[in-house]
């Protein structure tokens, strides 16, 4: 397998796990962030506070961990109509989707992280996308991720993987990949540090983590670690 891989981090839990599952894989990885006017930018902000504790507290991947990226793809704000970009209620939108999708996001990402990788001579990418406890989102599903391989693969002349380690668990098994991963440690930096509020709300601390404890997201985490903190 080639040493390097790209993950595509956003300081949330799935993207945390992605990462600690890239470094327990990968010889080397380096890491790529999206700015695109999200209402919970405080995602972004977590980005450091797990880089921090993952140097500190695992060595081993610390030696593994390389530069990081940020690309700006403030294309999707512009777009808008989103609960993610603008400052609107989350509801359901038309076709039955959350208005929390962004249409198109996960494809941008992809293929503005396979440019880079084209340049950083990363072959591999690593995303958190996942179909089997989600809100719906047809870019996160394997088909869609499938596809977008497939199309970045011909459209640089060069075969890209794209890593979907989380794409068939359900958000219990995403904390026990955690545990198995790093254990109770990166289980703590999870909770933590990590941002996955679609609000970004850092003041309200749960069980699970922080969050505002009543947006989709916060109902899949805490949700998940329900079933994953009960006695086994």
């Amino acid at each position: 397998m080639p040493d390097l891989a790209l993950v595509l981090f956003s300081g949330g839990q799935d993207s945390t796990t992605c990462l600690a599952w890239a470094l327990s894989r990968f010889e080397r990885v380096e890491t790529v962030g999206f700015t695109y006017g999200q209402r919970h930018v405080a995602e972004m902000d977590a980005r450091a506070r797990v880089f921090a504790a993952l140097r500190d507290q695992f060595p081993k991947w610390s030696e593994k961990l390389g530069p990081d990226h940020i690309l700006g793809l403030d294309v999707l704000k512009q777009i808008g109509g989103t609960a993610l970009t603008a400052d609107i209620a989350i509801e359901l939108g038309d076709g039955g989707l959350p208005n929390t999708f962004v249409p198109g996001r996960n494809i941008l990402f992809l293929m503005a992280a396979a440019a880079l990788g084209y340049r950083r001579g990363a072959r591999e990418l690593v995303g958190g996308m996942c179909e089997t406890d989600y809100s719906g989102y047809p870019d996160c599903r394997d088909a869609t991720i499938k596809a977008c391989a497939q199309a970045i693969s011909l459209g640089m002349d060069q075969p890209f993987i794209i890593h979907t380690p989380l794409m068939f668990l359900d958000k219990a098994n995403t904390w026990m990949l955690a545990e198995e991963l790093g254990g109770k440690p990166l289980v703590n930096v999870i909770i933590e540090e990590t941002v996955t509020c679609y609000i970004g709300n850092r003041t309200r601390r749960h069980e699970w983590g922080y969050g505002c404890g009543r947006c989709p997201a916060c109902e899949l985490r805490a949700r998940g670690y329900e079933h994953y903190a009960a006695p086994r």
